[in-house]
This record gives C-alpha cells, sequence and structure tokens, in this order.
C-alpha cells in the first residue's frame, strides 16, 4: 500500500514530475536498486554532477548524499537542486567541519590542500585543488615537489595516495563508516570459500585490505574493471549498491559482498539508503528539499573544482 500523498503508480508519477519540471534524475551507485533504475544517469558523484551540468534540465533530482546535491549546485547555479532526504549526509564531510578545517590549515602555513570531492562546499571553497578516488593521484603527481600538501578529510584513501604516489602529506584524520567496517579474518574466510574470486576494493578501505586486494579503484574503476576481467567471481570491498550495476552489465559472474565486522547491514551506506523512491516523488511534487547555496560560496567553493578539472 502506498503511502500516504504517494500514488499506486510511482514509476509512472515520477516519469510524468520529470516530463513537467523538466528535470533529471541523478543516482549514485550506491542507491537501492529501484532508484538507479528509475534515474536518467547513474555513477559516481562528480560524474554525474557534470553530466547534469551538460543537460538543457530545469531541475536536478539528485539521489545521492548532501555533498554531491552541493556539487551539482557549483556546477550549475541556474538550475533548482533537490535532495529527496535532507538528512542523507556523509561521515566524511561531518567528520571536516568547515572551522576546524581552517584552524588545520592555519597549523600547517604553506601547505597546499588537496581536498577529497566528499566534503561540504564550505570545506570545498577552504581547499586548494578538489580530487576524487579516480584522480587523486593524478594531481597529485603534478604538484611540485618540493610543495608540502594537506589531504582531507579521508586518511585511508590519503594513505593509499601516499605509498602510491611515495608523496608525503600531512593528512585530515577522517573515514568512511562503511569502507573501515570490513573484517579481515572474515574476509580471509570468504577468499578460501571462494579461491577463485578476485578481490576488488575502493581505497577508502583500510590499508589491510587494500593489501590483500587484487585490483584498487573507484567506484566508476571497480566498475569497469569487472566488465573486463578474465575473471568470473569476484569480492566486493565497497558500499554493496555497486552490485546493482556491475549484475546488470556482467551477465554471468558472481558478485559477493565483503564482510563487515559485526553481523549487520555495515557495508550499506546508511546515509545513501535514507533516499526512498517515495522521497523521490514527494521531492519532485513538492520540489523541496532544495539545495541552496549564496552566489559567494558558489564562487569559493567552485575555484577548486576548476583547478581539479583542469588538472585531470
Amino acid at each position: 500500500m502506498a503511502s500516504p500523498g504517494v500514488p499506486a503508480d510511482l514509476e509512472a508519477s515520477i516519469a510524468d514530475l520529470k516530463k513537467e519540471l523538466n528535470a533529471v534524475i541523478l543516482a549514485h551507485y550506491y542507491q537501492e536498486p529501484e532508484i538507479q533504475d528509475l534515474a536518467d544517469f547513474v555513477g559516481d558523484s562528480l560524474d554525474l554532477s557534470r553530466r547534469a551540468a551538460d543537460t538543457a534540465a530545469d531541475v536536478i533530482v539528485f539521489a545521492g548524499v548532501h555533498f554531491m546535491a552541493e556539487t551539482a549546485k557549483i556546477l550549475s547555479p541556474s538550475k533548482q537542486v533537490l535532495l529527496p532526504d535532507l538528512d542523507a549526509g556523509c561521515s566524511l564531510a561531518e567528520g571536516c567541519p568547515a572551522d576546524d578545517f581552517a584552524r588545520f590549515r592555519e597549523m600547517h602555513p604553506g601547505h597546499l590542500a588537496i581536498t577529497y570531492i566528499n566534503c561540504s562546499a564550505a570545506v570545498k571553497a577552504l581547499s586548494d585543488i578538489i580530487c576524487t578516488s579516480s584522480n587523486a593521484e593524478k594531481i597529485i603527481g603534478q604538484i611540485p615537489a618540493g610543495q608540502k600538501i594537506i589531504f582531507a578529510p579521508d586518511r585511508n584513501l590519503g594513505g593509499y595516495l601516499v605509498r602510491k604516489t611515495g608523496r608525503e602529506m600531512v593528512l585530515w584524520e577522517g573515514t568512511c563508516i562503511v569502507h573501515e567496517t570490513f573484517s579481515e579474518k572474515k574476509l580471509l574466510g570468504i577468499r578460501m570459500e571462494h579461491p577463485e574470486a578476485e578481490l576488488i576494493a575502493h581505497p577508502e578501505c583500510e590499508k589491510v585490505i587494500l593489501d590483500q586486494a587484487d585490483f584498487v579503484g573507484s567506484t566508476s574503476a571497480l566498475l569497469r574493471h569487472v566488465q573486463t576481467s578474465d575473471a568470473t567471481s569476484f569480492i566486493v570491498a565497497t558500499e554493496a549498491g555497486i552490485i546493482h550495476q556491475m549484475e546488470k552489465t556482467c551477465s554471468g559472474k558472481q558478485f559477493i559482498p565483503a564482510p563487515p565486522e559485526e553481523s549487520c547491514a555495515c557495508n550499506n551506506c546508511p546515509y545513501m539508503k535514507l533516499n526512498t523512491v517515495e522521497k523521490l516523488y514527494l521531492c519532485m511534487k513538492n520540489r523541496t528539499p532544495e539545495i541552496n547555496l549564496d552566489a559567494g560560496m558558489i564562487s569559493r567553493a567552485g575555484t577548486p573544482i576548476r583547478r581539479m578539472l583542469a588538472m585531470s
């Protein structure tokens, strides 16, 4: 039975609203499968924002988390940006408040701040260059050898980049609540049960997991890898939502979610899962919650994003 105010045929009603609003629906890889299947574009956060900016849509409906919708607003300031649930946050973004980050920068004068896109607009505005998990290594490689670097807010991704690039960096001590939950002991058990499976992992995972991985990459890179690999089974150490796209595009291959430490669904992001199809419909019907940023913030946060785009 549909919730009050929600029609029985949600898919058709969302399609009608999309036409009425001239809207584009974006879904991150970590959204529930039914939301992914309704979206015009499914991808990672920056790719989705860039795709939306390139459309003629008047309204962007971002089924993701708050910092992603902010990024879409920064890149498309004239468009209305809607987020199905305003409480859909991010542990990395919430663990790096702008005031604390500003003080952290003051403690490290002369450092260039390279900041992972998983942060608030206010932290982006305090950064020199934004990066993603897919382009961070390339961006760091373009920084002069003598330049000191701060990397925030993910210490696991930062540590991975230190090992990959050989660059010393001052790391902000933040982590993703999903990627730090994977259990090495349980993972070893799964590998013994599936010795033929490749272990693939997102670089936000802890080092003990990354050291065992056969392939490490961003969500998009993980998806491309399983599509091209000769392997037929994979243990997936990232948020389990990506498995929907893997199964859709890789018929006949097996995908096993990496186990968390506790007996819970901790490999599902609780923030991402706050969005539902019902909330997607209601945000389009009511045109709220809306993401609003003032012109100054859009300008300041846009500068390090444009530097990233130029470097990548």
